[in-house]
């Protein structure tokens, strides 16, 4: 590990002068407000400053203070946020704001153990807020500061490894110049996002190459060490469009996820789990009415688009049988009585730890819930009626606004209205 003390003086001194006149001019850095820099940090988490400056912009307007963010009902708080995925940070901001509202008069501590304290802080964002807010020397070790240091002090630990990052926060702090911790801080970040980026650093224009080890012995191309993260679990997922009928006519089915675990509190299309080999990719389009399944012809008069479907059944091909039963009588089970009528399309999303593989299909409200398995339906299978309830909404496209979506269904949403607009139109 190279860490001579004149080094270190010239890599502190070097970062800063660079940092001084090429620093970019991002909206939280316009303010000292705890606040903001609190709230761009957890927004940064997992995310490109580019997708998150106008998300920033539209939080602080709409939730201008910490008094504001506390009072604020949570579905706001989410349909803020929504895009933005990883939807447990919104949820424990908004608990913090009102841990700081309670405890701290609404004023955001600068103490070691109160802000470690704050739900959804953990030691990076505890470091970056006390550093950047306060001009506190506290180390704010990200992916970015890690890189940076594995290069330039020829660090060759496991940097997945807590020891690692231990050595690294206590580096940080021998290297920040008195009264400028905020601006060190900055300082390493920028230099991870602009110069000494994952692949193919810009070492040329780096301002502190001369003495940078990493470089020096060939070896900034495969530093950090880093142990590779499991790959996601894939879960397979059948969803469905749920179109409506009579009084909701032109609108779809959503529900409500529960108010705890993955994306808590938000608004989803109707799905369930599968098993892998359950779900199958259709090999028709999706207007070809062989992909259609028995449809009661009530269901058919009130729908003009699937006039094409006979009112006697029709046979699914082999191969979308088992996906079709399986989807009937799981959402059959939860109170949500549909048919399908066609596939409408595959979609993917994946999160840190599991990646959804989805197949949607079209699907009517069944006014007799039948089950296609021939199993006995559920005693819960007719509680709704098609009417809406605490967990689940009809909605037309002009609804969208007022729930929260996680980013897979906003793209199945968007491209369902889109095409039924379209069609429509014509």
């Amino acid at each position: 590990m190279h860490t001579e003390r004149n080094h270190d003086r010239y890599f502190s001194s070097e970062l800063l002068n660079w940092y001084d006149v090429n620093k970019r001019d991002l909206p939280w850095r316009r303010s000292r407000d705890p606040y903001h820099i609190w709230v761009s940090e957890i927004m940064l988490q997992q995310t490109r400053v580019d997708t998150v400056i106008p998300y920033f912009h539209r939080f602080i307007e709409r939730f201008p203070t910490i008094e504001a963010l506390a009072d604020a009902p949570e579905d706001d708080v989410l349909k803020c946020w929504e895009g933005l995925g990883y939807y447990s940070r919104a949820r424990n901001l908004q608990s913090a704001a009102r841990q700081i509202t309670e405890q701290y008069g609404g004023v955001m501590p600068s103490g070691k153990e109160e802000v470690a304290g704050l739900k959804g802080v953990g030691p990076y964002t505890a470091g970056a807020i006390r550093s950047i807010a306060f001009n506190i020397p506290a180390a704010a070790v990200d992916g970015n500061v890690m890189r940076v240091l594995s290069r330039y002090f020829l660090i060759e630990d496991d940097i997945m490894k807590i020891k690692t990052r231990t050595r690294m926060e206590e580096l940080v702090l021998t290297l920040v110049p008195e009264g400028r911790a905020s601006d060190f801080t900055q300082a390493l970040m920028e230099l991870g996002a602009l110069i000494c980026t994952p692949k193919s650093p810009k070492c040329l224009v780096c301002p502190v190459m001369e003495h940078c080890a990493g470089r020096l012995e060939g070896k900034e191309e495969s530093l950090p060490v880093k142990t590779k993260a499991k790959p996601p679990r894939p879960e397979h997922r059948l969803a469905a469009i749920v179109e409506g009928t009579g009084v909701h006519e032109g609108k779809i089915l959503i529900r409500k996820r529960p108010a705890s675990g993955l994306l808590a509190g938000m608004w989803e299309l109707p799905h369930i789990d599968v098993p892998s080999e359950t779900v199958m990719v259709p090999t028709k389009a999706v207007a070809d009415p062989s992909m259609a399944i028995a449809v009661s012809p009530k269901a058919v008069e009130e729908r003009p688009e699937v006039t094409a479907v006979p009112s006697e059944a029709v046979v699914v091909p082999p191969e979308n049988a088992a996906a079709v039963i399986r989807l009937t009588d799981g959402l059959l089970a939860e109170g949500v009585p549909v048919r399908p009528i066609g596939h409408y399309m595959d979609a993917e999303h994946t999160f840190s730890h599991i990646q959804w593989k989805m197949s949607v299909y079209r699907c009517v409200w069944q006014e007799e819930p039948e089950s296609l398995s021939g199993l006995q339906a559920a005693e819960r299978a007719a509680v709704y009626e098609a009417e809406e309830t605490n967990d689940f909404r009809w909605i037309g496209a002009g609804d969208m606004e007022r729930y929260a979506f996680p980013n897979v269904f906003i793209r199945i949403l968007t491209s369902y209205f889109s095409k039924r607009d379209a069609a429509g139109s014509r």
